[in-house]
């Protein structure tokens, strides 16, 4: 234990075995939310407290609940709610790592999507602490199988995004049913009047802090915008971050969970190591996804908002906004993915022209102003890709000696009988090796022209446009990813193996739009396209089809004609034409005398 830890946590009279974990964890001064909550839950007092996420919120109630914990009982003693399973696995993990040195404690996460008998084994064995999502805690108290007669305290962890997941009566119903004497303490980033009013309801003379700080943001992330003057130039511009960026993890932020799945599809089609996040994952996946992500084999993960609260990885540097938030508060959820216990991050926020107004919600929101920046060039794409590959074979040389010979042998053999130099069969090997992946792939530099922003701002908000470009007649808006649209009939080049009748190459599969190319390669109509009543002769002129059915006809039409077998005026012109009823069975048309009216 450092004198730096004891004179930052010993005052709060946390328990002994405790200060010894959280001094090998490296806490060596207690932050804001820490320094406050501590002595407040130590006194046995309800608490409302608010703070941003990544101020170290987890540890101001989990050393409390462990100091104030009967070692010797055998049953739950706290109860954590949180919103989502990513955050019941992270908190519980928090709680074991501050209890390595307290012997036989037991910490159990609760969450949907887990196997319940493996829950209920685990709950009988006696476990002291409970961390759970409301929706499977509902159904342990429902079905008698979780016990809260000897609870001291409750935690809702990040009341406002339970809250706002629709959680509000499932969090109600689960209070109210806790009779037994408790303390009660609510920790949330916004205290909305929802949350207020279940503080007055349930909580008796709370006591209330509110941390604030220069900015709402850590100070530790570097926040920065890009404009992009459409959702197609998106990816492009999300390539050249990431070839440039000296980035270990990278998270990337979509608003849907069908977008997530898409942009991991086309980053994988690029040579990324990337994977989607999203609430269609099976549990078992999500939490394969997450190792993948701690462990170093995966480096880019596309999620949702959802899906990524509550995620800590310590190799995430970047946090990447490829579709701005619409609520401002999760902004600052999303960027707090990074930066996190002292660490450094950086955040880049995607803006079309018509998301401005959001995007100064969001400085207001943070009181800080962002800059803005510029897409990475194709130089500097092409100067960091030389200085990779540079570094790669360096390291070649130092590290794989013997492995290089036989290769050192044929660039000898090549130099001796085809006159060729070291320097030039050194150059066709590296030309030869970055030719998958060359900087010629990027778009040109004048499609990042920003100087017309403005002006197309102004078009799209005539025409309709959806996210920063103008609509077009075939246009589907907001869904243009990938390639841009060709014109509506025209077919893609021949070469590119996708015409009409040809298979689509790897990455066109990756590149289409979702939408819009479906419905051309379809058979059917575009919903934009209206099919005609009735075919064309070929003169251009609408023929008019008789093949029709009746179900009950008022009279016999075998011998005359059908009241409604009518010719256009070309058609009556031309006499050598008859029109049929049946094409087995064709009539001439007859005259009939003008009826009388008596």
């Amino acid at each position: 234990m450092t004198s730096t830890t004891n004179n930052a946590f010993l005052h709060f009279g946390l328990d002994p075995s405790i200060l010894s974990a959280i001094a090998e964890l490296g806490y060596e001064t207690a932050t804001p939310i820490q320094e406050q909550s501590i002595p407040i839950l130590m006194n046995g007092e309800d608490l409302v407290a608010q703070a941003k996420t990544g101020t170290g919120k987890t540890a101001a109630f989990a050393l409390p609940i462990l100091t104030g914990l009967d070692k010797t009982l055998r049953a739950p003693q706290a109860l954590i709610l949180v919103p989502t399973r990513e955050l019941a696995i992270q908190v519980a993990e928090a709680f074991q790592s501050y209890a390595k040195h307290i012997n036989g404690f037991s910490v159990t996460p609760i969450y949907g999507g887990q196997d319940f008998g493996a829950q209920l084994r685990s709950i009988k064995r006696g476990t002291q602490v409970i961390v759970g999502t409301p929706g499977r805690l509902m159904d342990h108290m429902r079905r008698k199988t979780l016990s809260l007669q000897n609870l001291k305290t409750i935690v809702l962890d990040e009341a406002d995004e339970m809250l706002k997941m629709g959680f509000a009566d499932d969090v109600e119903w689960i209070l109210g049913q806790v009779t037994s004497p408790h303390q009660t303490a609510l920790f949330s980033a916004t205290l909305p009047p929802s949350i207020q009013k279940i503080a007055q309801k349930y909580l008796k003379d709370a006591k209330k802090i509110q941390i604030k700080s220069q900015t709402n943001t850590v100070d530790a992330i570097e926040q920065s915008y890009v404009t992009v003057m459409n959702r197609s130039q998106k990816l492009d511009v999300l390539t050249r971050f990431l070839e440039v960026e000296e980035n270990q993890a990278t998270i990337i932020f979509t608003r849907t969970k069908t977008e997530s799945t898409e942009l991991a599809e086309k980053l994988q089609a690029r040579g990324y190591s990337a994977a989607a996040l999203n609430g269609d994952m099976s549990q078992n996946a999500r939490e394969k996804t997450i190792n993948r992500l701690k462990k170093g084999d995966l480096d880019v993960l596309i999620a949702t908002d959802v899906a990524a609260r509550g995620i800590d990885v310590e190799r995430i540097s970047h946090v990447i906004n490829y579709d701005i938030p619409h609520d401002v508060d999760s902004y600052v959820h999303r960027i707090g993915r990074t930066g996190r216990a002292g660490r450094t991050g950086k955040a880049i926020l995607f803006v079309v022209p018509r998301e401005m107004r959001l995007f100064k919600d969001i400085e207001h929101h943070i009181n800080k102003s962002i800059p803005r920046i510029d897409p990475p060039s194709l130089k500097e794409i092409q100067e960091k890709r030389s200085s990779q590959l540079s570094e790669k074979i360096v390291n070649a040389i130092r590290t794989k000696g013997k492995q290089i010979e036989p290769f050192v042998a044929l660039v000898m053999e090549l130099t001796e009988k085809e006159s060729l130099s070291a320097k030039e069969v050194a150059a066709a090997l590296i030309y030869l090796q970055e030719k998958e992946t060359a900087v010629a792939d990027f778009a040109s530099e004048k499609s990042f022209d920003h100087s017309s922003s403005e002006k197309h701002s102004r078009r799209d908000k005539k025409f309709g446009g959806g996210e920063g470009r103008r609509n077009r007649f075939g246009g589907d808006r907001d869904r243009s990813r990938g390639k841009s649209r060709r014109p509506f009939g025209e077919f893609r080049d021949a070469k590119s193996g996708s015409g009409p009748k040809g298979a689509p190459n790897k990455s066109d599969r990756f590149e289409r739009s979702d939408r819009s190319d479906r419905s051309e390669r379809s058979e059917k109509p575009a919903r934009f396209e209206r099919s005609e009543k009735f075919p064309r002769s070929d003169s251009g002129d609408r023929k008019f089809s008789t093949d029709f059915k009746r179900s009950k006809p008022s009279r016999d039409f075998s011998d005359s004609k059908s009241p409604r077998d009518f010719k256009d005026k070309d058609d009556r012109k031309n006499k050598g034409e008859r029109k049929e009823f049946s094409p087995s069975k064709p009539f001439e048309r007859r005259s009939r005398p003008p009826r009388s009216f008596k």
